[in-house]
C-alpha cells in the first residue's frame, strides 16, 4: 500500500526540461564554445550541480571556478523558475487527490533549491509539500538513494510503502533497486528512454494524471 509520495521536480511536477537543454548550449557558446556537443545536456543528467559545473570546466578548458559556473547558470534560468515555467498537466488533480486521501508527498530534485522554491511557490503548491530535498541536502543527487530515502524518513514510512514518481531512467533505476515502488511519467525530454524506463518502473503513464488510478 502506497502510504507517501516522493515527486521530482523538472520534467515531472513542471514542464521546465527544455530550459535545461537550451542552457547548457546557451553557457557553453557564451564562454568560448562555439559548437557545443548534441550530446551535452544527456551528459549532464546523472550529474549533480557541482559535478556538471566541474565537468564544464575541466572538458572545455573553461577559464573559471564551480561557484562561478553555478552562478552564472542559475541566473541565466532564474527568470524563468520565477516568472514563466508552468505545471504539467494533471498535477493539480493528482495532488488534490492525496490530500483528500491524507497521503503526504514531498519533492526530490537536482535542481538549485532556490529556483525549485521559487517555481513551487509561483504555481501554488510550495506549501502543500512536506519537504523539499535537492543536492544541497543529499550532494550524491540522484545516483544514489539517500535523496529518496530522506523523502521516506520525512514521511515516516518504509521505500516499500513510498511512490517515487520520475521521469528519467537513471532516476527510477536508482529508487527501483533501493526498494521503491516507481512510476515513471512521460516527457518529451527523455522520449529516447522511454522504452528502458517501461521496463524498469512498476508503473508508466503518458502524463501525471494517470497517477490518480494508484489512488482510487
Amino acid at each position: 500500500m502506497i502510504k507517501g509520495v516522493i515527486f521530482d521536480l523538472d520534467g515531472t511536477l513542471i514542464d521546465s526540461m527544455r530550459i535545461w537543454y537550451d542552457i547548457d548550449r546557451r553557457f557553453l557558446r557564451e564562454n568560448g564554445v562555439t559548437d557545443p556537443p548534441d550530446d551535452i545536456s544527456d551528459r549532464m543528467k546523472k550529474m549533480t550541480i557541482e559535478d556538471s559545473s566541474q565537468y564544464f570546466i575541466t572538458e572545455f578548458g573553461l577559464d573559471c571556478t564551480v561557484k562561478d559556473v553555478i552562478s552564472r547558470i542559475e541566473e541565466m534560468v532564474r527568470i524563468e523558475y520565477e516568472e514563466s515555467i508552468p505545471l504539467k498537466s494533471g498535477v493539480e488533480d493528482v495532488l488534490d487527490l492525496l490530500d483528500s486521501k491524507n497521503i503526504p508527498y514531498g519533492v526530490a530534485t537536482a535542481t538549485y533549491k532556490r529556483l525549485a522554491e521559487a517555481a513551487l511557490k509561483r504555481c501554488g503548491i510550495y506549501d502543500r509539500m512536506k519537504f523539499l530535498f535537492t543536492d544541497r541536502e543529499y550532494p550524491n543527487g540522484k545516483r544514489f538513494p539517500d535523496i529518496f530515502i530522506g523523502g521516506a524518513d520525512k514521511m515516516g514510512i518504509s521505500p516499500a510503502e513510498t511512490l517515487v514518481v520520475e521521469d528519467s531512467l537513471h532516476c527510477i533505476e536508482t529508487a527501483h533497486d533501493a526498494g521503491f515502488v516507481t512510476a515513471a511519467v512521460y516527457d518529451e525530454a527523455a522520449s529516447a528512454e522511454w522504452n528502458e524506463i517501461k521496463a524498469v518502473a512498476d508503473y508508466c503513464f503518458e502524463d501525471m494524471s494517470g497517477l490518480t488510478a494508484l489512488f482510487k
